[in-house]
């Protein structure tokens, strides 16, 4: 079989990482956030940073085991021995990423209507199929396009720091006012955690990266130290500019924080960088989905169609075109909050799976090769992953009813389909 190219090294890999994680969640959230907040939510984005660091920790360790596609599915299957668990954990990585690219689509639909009066789905489906072909011709071309589209977000960001700090203050902030106090901060940090999830699927293009047991782990940590400190000092800045008040009934609170500082050219340029932000979730979203299926496939859980490897461009060219098809198909519904919520539920319960198997996999496998090692070891016990998966299972049970019913739903649905074509499978041997 042929093999995927190995175009990717640690400053691509890092980029590709802060693209993932400085994506649509910090232009969308932020408002509402700070609703719950207040000033306090800084504070809220600091949590997010500690989590997302535990289990970025954790992914780092397990990358430099088994740098494969389809990372987590890899994971979990060789911790507990497992081909159903394995299976439901990879799935849920699969669906969300398509859900997440056509939902972000559409929140590019409504930002381009400010300069083309174009439906919003149909901007989203051409969006899909423009990037879903970058996605075919290669990882090398998508990393670039990723880096420079990753590198103008980050500037739009950076311009909302700089405005923040530099604007004339009517009266001091005060950074620890909240409206419901320490209760307030937690559910804004279960909110906009959806604003940190991202860097999970770096590990999913292990087999297009150069020396990836080394690469890999370097490139996460990089990438969540570099998006919290951006994230930190943002929510820092908003607050300076706007009172979290009207920051919290705001539809683009980004928006109006450079229109403050720069007038309405200044929102108009903004706006141009949001965009570019949003096409770069869509494009990394939609690689990472293609990896998982891909990887999924070769392990005989998925199709083996969906493992085919164009003889060109090296890369999984059904199982992106599988993708491109039924993100389009659900951009024909959604809601950005709903399912933003829902995709932050499905990965919880990815993150408490990696962060329990990086604790059993100390005590199964102590002798196997580690590149890297989460710190902080009592013994063979690593304590990082322990309060990792502990943070997982309380964010988990925080969700509304209907959030937790959906991502339960998807798990049977996922269920079912492993069932059946387990089944298949097994009668098509029996008939060969």
């Amino acid at each position: 079989m042929s093999e995927l190219k190995r175009g990717m090294g640690l400053f691509h890999l890092t980029m590709y990482g802060v693209g993932l994680i400085l994506g649509a969640g910090i232009y969308v959230l932020i408002g509402e956030a700070t609703g719950l907040a207040g000033n306090a939510v800084w504070a809220a984005f600091v949590l997010g940073s500690i989590v997302a660091l535990f289990a970025g920790l954790s992914y780092a360790e397990l990358s430099s085991i088994f740098p494969k596609a389809a990372a987590e599915y890899t994971f979990v299957k060789n911790a507990f021995k497992n081909n159903f668990f394995a299976f439901i954990i990879g799935w849920l990585t699969v669906i969300t990423s398509m859900i997440t690219a056509a939902t972000v689509a559409l929140g590019f639909g409504g930002y381009f209507t400010e300069f083309l009066n174009i439906p919003i789905v149909i901007s989203a489906i051409v969006l899909i199929g423009i990037l879903s072909i970058v996605n075919f011709i290669g990882i090398k071309e998508s990393s670039w396009t990723n880096t420079v589209f990753t590198i103008i977000e980050a500037s739009g960001l950076i311009l909302v720091i700089i405005i923040g700090f530099t604007i004339s203050e009517p009266e001091p902030v005060n950074y620890f006012e909240s409206p419901t106090g320490f209760t307030g901060v937690i559910i804004a940090f279960v909110l906009i955690f959806f604003a940190f999830i991202g860097f999970e699927d770096m590990v999913n293009v292990a087999e297009e990266v150069q020396n990836p047991k080394k690469i890999i782990p370097r490139a996460i940590i990089l990438a969540v130290m570099i998006s919290g400190i951006i994230y930190v000092l943002v929510s820092l800045a908003v607050v300076r500019v706007i009172n979290w008040e009207d920051l919290s009934s705001s539809s683009a609170p980004l928006a109006d924080v450079v229109k403050r500082g720069l007038s309405t050219q200044g929102h108009a340029v903004f706006s141009g960088i949001a965009l570019f932000a949003i096409t770069n979730t869509v494009l990394i979203t939609l690689i990472a989905g293609s990896r998982m299926m891909y990887g999924m496939a070769r392990e005989k859980s998925f199709p083996n169609i969906l493992a085919k490897i164009h003889f060109k461009t090296k890369t999984p060219w059904m199982a992106i075109i599988v993708i491109m098809m039924i993100s389009i198909g659900f951009s024909f519904i959604g809601d950005i909050v709903i399912v933003a919520n829902i995709t932050v539920f499905a990965v919880v319960i990815t993150f408490a799976v990696v962060n329990l198997v990086v604790i059993v996999l100390r005590f199964t496998q102590p002798d196997i090769e580690r590149k890297f090692k989460v710190p902080i070891n009592i013994g063979k016990f690593p304590v990082l992953p322990m309060f990792g998966l502990g943070i997982s299972v309380y964010m988990a049970i925080q969700f509304e009813i209907d959030v937790i019913l959906i991502g339960l739903g998807i798990i049977a649905v996922g269920a079912l389909f492993y069932v059946i074509f387990n089944r298949k499978s097994l009668q098509n041997k029996k008939d060969s």
